[in-house]
C-alpha cells in the first residue's frame, strides 16, 4: 500500500470548531493519512485551515494564515466558518485555494484532499455530528471538550452563528455518555461540555431542557473527575439545572454564562432575553454554593448611550464576577444590528472596553487575594523538568481563565485533582503549595 501524505493543519476559532477539526483528523487517520501541527514543515504539501468568522478580527487572522500558506507554496483547503460565510467571494479572491468545505461538510475532507479541486458548502447549513467518527484529539492536557449540540435557536442581533451553523441540533444523550466514558478510559480527568447554548440541550430531541439529566448521568462515570459546563444561555437555566450543578460532586461549581449587557433596552435591541440579570445572578449564587461565574459583555452595540454603558459598568462593579471578557461590537453583514443607527465610533468602543477591563482587573485581584491562606481544588495540567507545576483551579476553564502555579514535594501527575493552599496571587493567576 502506498504511503499517504502527511497533512498540515491550522486550527482557529472556538472549542466547537476545534471538535470539528478533531473529527476531520479522525477521518484522515481512518483513511491512512498522518497529520502535523507544524504546517510550515517543508515536507508538508497540503494544509487544512479550519477557519473562524465570528467577528472581523477572527476573519483577518484566518485570511492572513491562508495567504501565508499560499505564499509558502502549500496546497490549501479552507474549512469551517469563513468558507460558509463567503461561499462565492472566497474562491474569486483566493483562486489558488484548492478546496472549500462549509461548516456542515467537515466529513467530506477526504474528497477535498483527494481531488485536485473540491467545493462543498451547503446554502442552508444543517449540521450533523458523525457519531461513527473517532476524534483525534489535538488538545494537550488533562481535559477534553465534548460537543453536546450544534447550531442555535436564537437570532441575536449581532450574531452570524445561526446562518453559519444552522438550527439547534442536540446529540443523543447515550452518544455523549459513551464518548465521555471513552475519554475517561483514555485518562482524561475533566470533560468540558460545549454548544452554542448548552442550557437548551435536549429541547429538539426530548422536548424539554435535559442538561440537568445529562449531568446526572455523566456524574456516574467512575474514572471521571470533573465535569465543566460552558456557554450556558440564561433562558433555560432553570432551578433543576442549578440544583444539579450544586448537588453533583463531579460537576465543578463554575458557570460560563454570556450575558452580553445589563441594560434592558440594550438587551431588547440585541434581541436577547430582556431579563433582570441582577436578580438572576443573585439567585445563581444563592442556589450554587461557592459558584464561580464567568461572563462576557459587548460594548458599543448600536445606539448604546452613555447612560446604558454606565449601567453596565455599575453592574460589573456590583456583581463582582470571577471572570469577565469584554468585546467591542463588531459590525457583521446579514445581521439585524448591521443597519441599526447610530453606530458607535471605534474610539468610544475602545474607551468603554478598556474601562471595563480595568475595573474587572481590580475585581479579579481582590477575589484572588481572598484565597490567600485557603485551600482550593485544582487539576494538574503540566509538570516541567525543572519542577514547576502548572494547574487550574475549579474556577478556571482552559485557555480563557487563569492558572495556579504550585510547589510540591509530593509526586503529582497531569490530571490529578489536589487541594492547593494559596500563598500569593496576581490579578489573574495564583500561587500555592501542596
Amino acid at each position: 500500500m502506498k504511503n499517504k501524505e502527511t497533512i498540515g493543519i491550522l486550527q482557529f476559532g472556538c472549542a466547537k470548531n476545534l471538535v470539528d477539526m478533531e473529527l476531520m483528523l479522525g477521518l484522515l487517520t481512518k483513511n491512512g493519512y498522518k497529520y502535523s501541527l507544524n504546517p510550515d514543515d517543508k515536507n508538508i504539501k497540503t494544509v487544512i485551515i479550519n477557519t473562524c468568522s465570528f467577528i472581523s478580527d477572527a476573519e483577518k487572522e484566518s485570511v492572513a494564515s491562508i495567504i501565508d500558506m499560499i505564499n509558502k507554496g502549500k496546497r490549501v483547503i479552507i474549512t469551517g466558518c469563513l468558507a460558509q460565510k463567503h461561499p462565492e467571494e472566497l474562491p474569486k479572491l483566493l483562486p489558488e485555494v484548492k478546496g472549500f468545505l462549509g461548516t456542515c461538510e467537515y466529513d467530506k475532507i477526504i474528497e477535498a484532499i483527494e481531488n485536485k479541486s473540491y467545493t462543498n458548502i451547503s446554502k442552508e447549513p444543517d449540521y450533523c455530528y458523525r457519531e461513527d467518527i473517532k476524534r483525534e484529539q489535538i488538545t494537550v492536557g488533562s481535559s477534553s471538550y465534548i460537543k453536546i449540540a450544534e447550531g442555535c435557536y436564537y437570532n441575536c442581533g449581532y450574531c452570524v452563528i445561526p446562518k453559519l451553523r444552522g438550527k439547534y441540533k442536540s446529540r443523543k444523550m447515550e452518544c455523549i455518555i459513551e464518548e465521555a466514558k471513552e475519554l475517561a478510559n483514555k485518562g482524561v480527568s475533566e470533560i468540558i461540555l460545549i454548544a452554542q447554548d448548552t442550557t437548551s440541550y435536549g429541547l429538539d430531541l426530548y422536548k424539554k431542557p435535559m442538561l440537568a439529566t445529562l449531568l446526572t448521568e455523566l456524574n456516574k462515570i467512575e474514572n471521571l473527575n470533573w465535569i465543566r459546563v460552558m456557554y450556558a444561555y440564561p433562558t433555560n437555566f432553570n432551578d433543576e439545572l442549578m440544583d444539579a450543578i450544586n448537588n453533583l460532586d463531579k460537576v465543578v461549581k463554575y458557570i460560563d454564562i454570556p450575558l452580553q449587557h445589563s441594560h434592558i433596552d440594550v438587551l431588547k435591541r440585541m434581541k436577547r432575553p430582556a431579563i433582570d440579570h441582577r436578580k438572576f445572578i443573585k439567585k445563581l449564587r444563592k442556589k450554587i454554593k461557592n459558584v464561580s461565574i464567568r461572563t462576557t459583555f459587548i460594548v458599543g452595540y448600536p445606539g448604546e448611550t452613555e447612560k446604558e454603558y454606565q449601567d453596565l459598568y455599575n453592574f460589573i462593579e456590583e456583581m463582582e464576577f470571577d471572570k469577565v471578557g469584554v468585546f467591542e461590537y463588531s459590525r457583521e453583514k446579514n445581521t439585524y444590528a448591521y443597519s441599526l443607527k447610530p453606530q458607535i465610533k471605534a474610539n468610544i468602543k475602545k474607551k468603554r472596553k478598556n474601562a471595563l477591563m480595568k475595573l474587572q482587573k481590580n475585581i479579579s485581584k481582590k477575589i484572588n487575594k481572598n484565597w490567600h491562606n485557603k485551600k482550593i481544588q485544582c487539576i494538574i495540567e503540566e509538570i516541567h523538568s525543572d519542577g514547576k507545576i502548572v494547574a487550574r483551579s475549579y474556577k478556571d476553564a482552559p485557555e480563557v481563565d487563569g492558572l495556579v502555579y504550585i510547589k510540591s514535594d509530593e509526586y503529582l501527575t497531569p490530571g490529578d485533582i489536589v487541594d492547593v493552599k494559596i500563598t500569593k496571587s496576581t490579578h489573574y493567576d495564583m500561587y500555592g503549595t501542596v
